[in-house]
């Protein structure tokens, strides 16, 4: 099995799409579209820890 890397104008992985998944309130998602309003609230009112 060979493992080659993605490289784009010298950045890796640079033009690889790939879908988001975060870990909110115990579940990993994709995304909150299907949440009701009290977890749209939880998610909302988090810390975020990363900054992009």
């Amino acid at each position: 099995m060979t493992n080659k890397l993605h490289v784009k104008n010298g950045m890796v992985g640079e033009g690889i799409k790939f879908e988001r998944i975060r870990r909110v309130t115990g579940y990993l998602v994709g995304t909150i579209d299907r949440f009701n309003n009290a977890k749209r609230a939880e998610e909302k009112d988090r810390v975020k820890h990363a900054h992009i």
